[in-house]
């Protein structure tokens, strides 16, 4: 394991300029210190002597480029996770789209894919996932092919059924109501590794995508479009230039969720949206 590395700004912009220049990534709009403790925590992680031998690895290795990529991008996320969100998105939200023949919803930055699936189950619990077409995308190709997998380990993840209980086994009109829905409905558990997997059904629902919201361009209209704790690393210009193509991809009527603690609306591109019904949920205008 290497040592702790101290970067100046010379050396995050030389990081920087590599990263487009040979492989067309760029991180110029990330926030500064947020990308410089990921570089130094990524040349002890690597056991590297310094600057120069990462670049000259990233130079003549795309793999290992991908790899840099891959340790570099944060992916925190749980089931369910922010119980209130869920709760608002059930009893205020989803049901807006009842009416609707098709909805379309992009979970973008997807992480290791707990968050898809609780909204597939939620949509289930309302009758309402046989008309959604799910997109899940990240930068982070190890991440995604976790997600495609959709095991997770029992020992690290105890909480997750804490949060399925409140959110899919209460009655969102009336919590002191609760629904007998067992976990075999959604899950199969292996007690030997200790793991459970998300059911097939489910998996197949979603069509996961490598995509950089970066140099990301649109690929689809969505109805919903779920963002959340991602731009909170971006820096004014490229949170600018992610939400602008949030706009473009959402329908006339659609929403955007980001995380509770973001806010667009001091943003240029803020006032494109209208902040409605809970924190962190923004209507199209």
């Amino acid at each position: 394991m290497g040592t702790k590395a101290e970067l100046n700004k010379t050396d995050i912009f030389r990081v920087i300029y590599e990263f487009k220049q040979t492989h067309g990534i760029d991180f110029s709009n990330y926030a500064e210190m947020s990308f410089k403790r990921r570089i130094e925590h990524l040349l002890v992680s690597h056991n590297l002597s310094g600057i120069d031998e990462l670049l000259q690895k990233i130079k003549v290795d795309p793999v290992y480029f991908q790899k840099c990529i891959n340790d570099i991008t944060v992916n925190t996320t749980e089931l369910f996770r922010d119980i209130q969100v869920w709760l608002n998105l059930r009893r205020n939200v989803l049901n807006m789209f009842k009416d609707k023949t098709n909805i379309n919803i992009w979970h973008a930055g997807c992480s290791s894919g707990e968050e898809v699936y609780s909204m597939l189950i939620l949509l289930n619990e309302m009758n309402m996932l046989d008309k959604a077409k799910v997109f899940a995308t990240d930068i982070n190709t190890d991440i995604l092919a976790r997600a495609r997998k959709g095991i997770f380990n029992s020992r690290l993840h105890h909480a997750y059924f804490d949060n399925f209980d409140k959110v899919i086994k209460v009655n969102p009109l009336n919590f002191e109501e609760t629904k007998d829905i067992p976990y075999e409905k959604y899950f199969e558990k292996d007690s030997l590794n200790k793991t459970f997997r998300v059911k097939k059904f489910l998996r197949d629902k979603v069509t996961f995508k490598n995509h950089n919201l970066v140099e990301g361009s649109i690929f689809y209209k969505f109805d919903l479009i779920f963002c959340r704790n991602v731009i909170i690393y971006f820096d004014t210009d490229l949170q600018n230039k992610v939400i602008s193509l949030f706009h473009e991809s959402l329908f006339n009527d659609g929403m955007l969720l980001i995380g509770a603690h973001e806010n667009i609306s001091y943003l240029p591109v803020g006032s494109m949206f209208e902040p409605k019904i809970m924190k962190g949920l923004y209507f199209k205008k």
